[in-house]
């Protein structure tokens, strides 16, 4: 009956052990789960604030016109396009229209040649290269008063500017009709594109208008000018 009776209280006490450890082993588990959840929560609740202030910065805060290089205002372009048509000397290349207000017969198309001339009725030969056509103005008014005219009113605007030219890593180096407003990625897109081998962040810019003819590195939103020349270099690695 003792022998029995020691059975028992032995089992008893390894089970009593077995439901112990249990009972240990899931608080554990619902101790790791538990804080499983609240990481997961956490990670959930910050991508969404994230997302959330790239959503703003994206479509809520978008930088206005004129505010970065590359994306002019209307004004700006404007204003640049002015300056342009003020500031611009002529060279061979580009095609000028001449109006003699009151007189058809005067005015029509000319380009600047080789030698830099153009030839408008009655005037003939006058050198335009390098002056802007505020100044040719003046010169053909000045040739018509008071012989042929009294009082001219005359125009001088350009049609079509002379190309730049590009060279390098692009796809299609050469020379390129210019276009108002252009900048140096513009060319590069004209051109076909970089290679693999072109350094993108900037280039080379030659100025036709300087005499030096002294390159300078610029980056992609530089403007070009009519007669410009680019060189896109290669890359060091």
């Amino acid at each position: 009956m003792q022998g029995v009776l020691l059975n028992i209280m032995r089992t008893s006490k390894g089970a009593a052990n077995r439901l112990q450890r249990h009972w240990r082993n899931l608080g554990e588990r619902l101790r790791l789960g538990g804080l499983l959840a609240a990481v997961i929560v956490m990670t959930v609740a910050m991508a969404a604030c994230s997302g959330s202030t790239d959503r703003g910065t994206a479509g809520g805060t978008e930088a206005p016109a004129g505010s970065v290089p590359g994306n002019p205002s209307k004004e700006q372009a404007a204003k640049a396009q002015a300056e342009l048509a003020n500031s611009y000397t002529l060279g061979p290349g580009d095609r000028v229209r001449v109006t003699v207000f009151g007189h058809e017969d005067l005015s029509g198309e000319f380009e600047v040649d080789g030698s830099g001339m153009i030839s408008p009725p009655l005037v003939r030969d006058i050198k335009a290269q390098g002056l802007t056509v505020r100044q040719v103005e003046k010169i053909i008014a000045d040739r018509l008063s008071p012989d042929y005219l009294r009082n001219p009113s005359v125009s001088v605007e350009v049609m079509n500017y002379r190309p730049f030219y590009i060279f390098g890593e692009v796809n299609s180096p050469g020379s390129y009709p210019y276009v108002n407003g252009m900048t140096v990625v513009n060319a590069v897109a004209m051109a076909g594109g970089y290679t693999y081998r072109a350094r993108q962040s900037s280039a080379r810019l030659t100025r036709a208008t300087d005499q030096s003819r002294t390159p300078e590195t610029v980056d992609r939103d530089t403007p070009v000018l009519p007669g410009d020349v680019i060189e896109v270099p290669e890359r060091y690695f």
